[in-house]
């Protein structure tokens, strides 16, 4: 690819629930995929202003929604879903944050906090959270999913099946973009 990054062959991925212990090397990988991935579709401002909401979620490591992609014996990946009414966010996200819950018969799962390290790109580390989300999703009750994308994630959220479900929103100056998917 000449950028560096890994190519379009898949690899074995595992899933695992994220714990406390993770969070350090998650913060990393966040902090490199959002710097790395970005770069494309961001300006640097809009990079720097997207970190404020772009971070590790306390809430999905609570809940034991968050998931852990292990490729080559490190975290390639993190990411999950939630059965609560924020929609997207990290820590840092203040006002985003809604912990109440969900009616999973007439609303939603979140898929949230999902980034990928920038070394392991195109090779299914990204595919294989979102299945394990939607699968969570799926045994709670829930019947649909959605997410807010970045410009970057959008791609790969069309390839599994979402669609666009309101124009562009901005956040923070950020472009992002509503999606949706019938689980």
């Amino acid at each position: 690819m000449g950028d560096g990054r890994a190519s379009d062959r898949h690899m074995d991925v595992s899933i695992r629930i994220a714990t406390s212990d993770d969070v350090p090397a998650m913060a990393r990988l966040i902090e490199r995929s959002v710097a790395d991935l970005q770069r494309d579709f961001l300006s640097p401002a809009e990079i720097a202003a997207s970190r404020v909401f772009m971070s590790i979620d306390s809430q999905l490591l609570r809940d034991q929604t968050y998931f852990c992609a292990v490729a080559d014996g490190q975290i390639a990946g993190c990411g999950g879903w939630s059965w609560r009414r924020t929609l997207f966010g990290g820590d840092g996200a203040g006002e985003l944050i809604n912990p109440e819950p969900l009616d999973p018969l007439t609303e939603p799962a979140r898929i949230r906090a999902m980034y990928t390290d920038p070394a392991f790109v195109r090779r299914g580390v990204g595919l294989a959270i979102i299945t394990a989300a939607e699968a969570a999703a799926r045994a709670a009750g829930f019947r649909e999913t959605e997410l807010m994308s970045t410009l970057a994630g959008e791609p790969l959220y069309r390839r599994c099946g979402y669609h666009a479900a309101g124009p562009r929103v901005y956040h923070a100056d950020v472009p992002l973009i509503p999606m949706r998917k019938r689980l």
